[in-house]
């Protein structure tokens, strides 16, 4: 059976190579590690970075959720960094994340002016970037998850060293991809193919549950993600918490921090009325309260993520 209702046709798209567009990032904006150019300070700060340690140190689970933006703020090889020395062992990162070291690594460039392109309707429709939904289709004809294979496909890139999901993969560590169908540019593409996409996001979810269970005594840090982090963390938490509790095992006791640039008025560690708008930034009610109220602890820290990573790796450094 199937949709009573007219579909896009794909076909009629023209998909373009990716040297007719204009990149607004390339390797230059990639920060070397030490060498940050906006500084941050937070007394909360060490607290985070002494917690990252502890978990290292009992196996507990150090978790790094991020958006897209945490890859174009230029900060790779920070991550890369952590990841190399055990202090995460862990990234969830949404489409827009994968796409950008994606495109880093192929090609040294990466991000295009919605307002340039969308005007035209070439935003987005790239030919190049458009062949990650064969790695894709890939991932999910071999079972894997989608972080998975892509980090090991990248391999061959010129750029490899700077990406991230690359580095995870070398290091053994999962990197987990959780796509909104939709939300990305490469659903544009007429190579798209939506069942592979949630074949290996899934599997990439269940990979993040499985991490969560390892929560206890941890760290979760979220980096610039006001939906997915929040949300993906929520339900893999309630996972693991049915299963702990089944086994009699706690699951309570693990350290959160949250990275966002959306001030938050008074105590941080306190739920908002829903009559403030404030209620509805989930990271907020969910990361930073909900989630450790049965004797975790949180932190919030407002700031570029181009200064506060640096910031948290340098605390790590010394």
């Amino acid at each position: 059976m199937s949709t009573r209702y007219r579909t896009f046709e794909r076909s009629r798209l023209i998909v373009k190579p990716l040297a007719e567009r204009r990149s607004d990032l390339d390797l230059s904006h990639l920060l070397a590690l030490g060498d940050a150019p906006l500084l941050f300070e937070h007394p909360d700060l060490d607290a985070v970075a002494v917690r990252l340690q502890q978990a290292k140190a009992n196996g507990a689970a150090r978790i790094l959720m991020m958006g897209g933006h945490l890859i174009r703020a230029g900060v790779s090889r920070y991550i890369i960094d952590l990841m190399r020395r055990g202090l995460i062992d862990h990234v969830a990162m949404n489409g827009a994340g994968l796409i950008h070291d994606y495109e880093l690594a192929l090609t040294g460039g990466t991000t295009e002016s919605v307002a340039r392109y969308i005007t035209t309707g070439e935003f987005g429709l790239w030919r190049e970037t458009g062949e990650l939904n064969d790695i894709i289709r890939q991932a999910a004809e071999n079972g894997q998850g989608l972080g998975e294979h892509a980090g090991e496909s990248f391999a061959q890139f010129p750029y490899r060293e700077t990406s991230v999901v690359h580095a995870a993969w070398k290091y053994r560590v999962p990197v987990t991809v959780h796509v909104g169908i939709g939300y990305d540019i490469l659903h544009e593409h007429p190579n798209c193919d939506g069942a592979a996409v949630g074949q290996a996001s899934y599997t990439d979810f269940l990979i993040f549950a499985s991490t969560v269970e390892r929560l206890e005594g941890g760290v979760l840090l979220s980096f610039g993600s006001a939906v997915m982090a929040p949300e993906v963390y929520l339900k893999a938490l309630a996972m693991a918490r049915n299963v702990a509790h089944q086994e009699g095992s706690d699951l309570s006791h693990f350290t959160t921090a949250v990275f966002d640039l959306i001030p938050i008025e008074g105590d941080f560690r306190r739920e908002l009325t829903k009559t403030d708008p404030g209620y509805y930034f989930r990271p907020h009610k969910t990361i930073l309260v909900r989630t450790v109220a049965d004797g975790g602890e949180s932190y919030y820290f407002c700031g570029d993520h181009r200064a506060t990573f640096p910031a948290l790796w340098r605390m790590l450094h010394e």
